[in-house]
């Protein structure tokens, strides 16, 4: 499914990109970070795969997730509410010094965003990473020039799913809702898309939890961003 074929056969003048699990498979970086961190708390590592279940609602959420050693971490004990500030810490630390190092653009990505920056396309990554960490990463894996705006999970004070942070980027790249798309990897993504009004692409190599996003009701589902041409 082409994207011009989302607004009646004309590019989007924006496009607003996830990061983890869109863009960019980080799991490794994060899996590092998190069993590192573990670890450190006495605890056994929680290894790749499972971290993979775990990424997409942003670091916090993540980190409680690592403690509970399960997706649904709710209602937290009250050992790791104790824990979970300086576990954080810790977390924070060491992903600082593995940001990058093991995490790689996903087949595809690349000429997408050659194709739309030629198209005269304005993009943004809207990620709920802290923003401190996006950056790096972006600059790292040679990303960051095609992107004029970054809105992280902590740039306002919500976070997808909440439609703020589109809206927000939207706005700061003087789109509208008819001329712009948000493309993701997650329910997350698909929710936040919905409650903004605008359409939204799900791809299906992403981080959404096991689950399938075909059934999450995206406009559009691809197995690469270059199908998107």
């Amino acid at each position: 499914m082409s994207l011009a074929g989302l607004f009646n056969d004309r590019w989007p003048g924006v496009a607003l990109f996830d990061l983890d699990g869109t863009l960019v498979d980080s799991a490794p970086d994060l899996a590092a970070a998190v069993d590192r961190t573990l670890e450190q708390l006495g605890r056994k590592p929680a290894g790749i795969e499972q971290v993979r279940q775990w990424v997409g609602h942003g670091s916090p959420i993540l980190l409680r997730r690592a403690l509970a050693g399960r997706v649904d971490w709710e209602p937290a004990n009250a050992a790791d509410d104790a824990l979970f500030n300086d576990a954080l810490e810790l977390f924070f630390n060491n992903y600082r010094q593995l940001n990058g190092q093991r995490a790689a653009v996903y087949p595809g990505v690349e000429t997408c965003l050659e194709t739309l920056r030629a198209r005269g396309c304005r993009m943004a990554v809207v990620t709920n990473k802290p923003e401190q960490f996006v950056g790096p990463l972006l600059k790292q894996l040679g990303l960051e020039h095609y992107f004029q705006l970054v809105v992280g999970g902590d740039t306002l004070s919500t976070k997808k799913p909440d439609p703020a942070p589109l809206l927000h980027a939207m706005e700061a790249l003087q789109g509208s809702r008819g001329t712009t798309v948000m493309i993701g990897d997650s329910a997350a993504d698909v929710s936040a898309a919905q409650s903004a009004g605008i359409p939204c692409v799900a791809v299906t190599y992403g981080y959404n939890f096991g689950r399938s996003v075909q059934t999450l009701g995206a406009d559009a589902v691809v197995d690469s961003l270059s199908e998107l041409l």
